[in-house]
């Protein structure tokens, strides 16, 4: 028998739910049973074909080996200019760096600042890793409280209070997942403007969400805010907007003083991104966007749909998502837990939706469900849930 001793903070980290919820999931429908999916957060629909071939051409125009570690610069150029288009902002390609997904960014940013003795402040419910990997890192997670009442939009005063010597690092994400709050700028301004009396808490804002809002509301980049962009780390991608979450290539804006530390983390970890994915990521960004217009076009109509059929269920209330792609409804006239609503979805009426307490000890009484998924498959899950209930 092995006598292996593995590293005890291995044991501080914790996983994404969805990912096991989708393997559960798709058990159940080898073995038979009719299983809709509202659990995973990905879009349903493909890459965009330009993209798609771009990406391909890449590898016949023999881009095979390693590129830079913070990305090709044309790339990181179309990011530069993508940012002023929709942000109207001004970056230097040198402080773009682009990465395999989301994640890594997160992974540096918190282990930038993450040991034992520090502070990190974060959304909750929020999306899982960041608090993974704040207690991986020896620091101390502080729950940035999101509450329904307030469109689970963070309040400045409540972050700005939680604030003390030890706070090394505070994340925002607007729009949010899992809640689908955004965060309206008068809050942002407050945040900004009281943060001026800490100049040594730096930011990580999660932006992946930053084309997928409804209603006319704006997303308000922190990139805006010169008085914070020496200590800010503005995270994006493509996995959401191009529905290119397999492609695995997403990116961030640091800011001059961590540049050279994140390369060398980026060469360490992964040495470079997949060549061919960052020609189809330059693709994306300098050609068409109708595919995003028209994707975003038909989330809202989902959205619209599955809130209101899920304020139609029993026990049930669903505030309006604002951004992102997901409903998080308040279970708690149930009688069930989270995790009892989850697994009932699943087993009971073959509905794949995430427990809110997978995203934090805040999000009892909620449950996850993502609208990326076709409007009939939203509305029969939405029946079966019904007669279960």
């Amino acid at each position: 028998m092995s006598s292996l001793k593995f590293a005890a903070s291995l044991s501080r980290l914790g996983t994404e739910s969805a990912f096991e919820i989708l393997a559960r999931a798709q058990a159940l429908a080898a073995g038979g049973a009719d299983i809709i999916n509202l659990g995973i957060g990905q879009p349903d629909f493909k890459t965009p074909e330009h993209i798609v071939e771009a990406g391909i051409q890449a590898l016949r125009d023999g881009h095979h080996g390693y590129t830079p570690a913070n990305g090709i610069l044309p790339l990181r150029e179309a990011v530069c200019a993508d940012l002023h288009r929709r942000h109207g902002v001004e970056v230097n390609p040198d402080n773009v760096v682009v990465v395999p997904g989301g994640k890594p960014t997160m992974f540096f940013a918190i282990m930038m600042f993450g040991e034992p003795g520090a502070e990190i402040i974060y959304p909750n419910p929020g999306f899982p890793i960041y608090e993974s990997v704040i207690n991986y890192s020896g620091a101390t997670a502080v729950p940035m409280s999101l509450k329904e009442e307030n469109g689970f939009a963070f309040s400045a005063d409540e972050v700005l209070a939680q604030i003390n010597p030890n706070t090394r690092l505070i994340i925002i994400n607007s729009p949010a997942n899992p809640t689908g709050g955004v965060t309206p700028r008068a809050e942002i301004d407050k945040l900004v403007a009281g943060l001026q009396a800490h100049p040594q808490v730096a930011l990580m804002s999660d932006e992946i969400y930053s084309n997928m809002l409804y209603d006319g509301r704006e997303h308000v980049s922190l990139l805006q805010y010169p008085e914070i962009r020496d200590r800010l780390i503005m995270l994006d991608g493509w996995s959401k907007t191009y529905a290119m979450t397999g492609w695995r290539l997403g990116y961030a804006v640091w800011p001059d003083a961590m540049v050279e530390q994140v390369q060398r983390l980026c060469i360490n970890d992964h040495s470079c991104v997949n060549a061919a994915t960052q020609y189809a990521g330059l693709a994306a960004l300098n050609g068409p966007q109708d595919a995003v217009r028209d994707m975003v076009a038909q989330f809202d109509v989902r959205r619209q749909r599955i809130v209101a059929m899920l304020n139609d269920l029993p026990g049930v209330s669903c505030t309006d998502a604002a951004g992102a792609f997901y409903a998080f409804p308040n279970i708690t006239g149930t009688g069930l837990t989270s995790t009892e609503a989850q697994n009932k979805f699943l087993e009971a009426c073959g509905v794949a939706s995430v427990s809110g307490t997978a995203f934090g000890a805040s999000g009892e009484g909620y449950v996850r469900f993502s609208y990326a998924n076709s409007l009939d498959n939203i509305e029969e899950a939405m029946r079966r849930i019904r007669a279960v209930l």
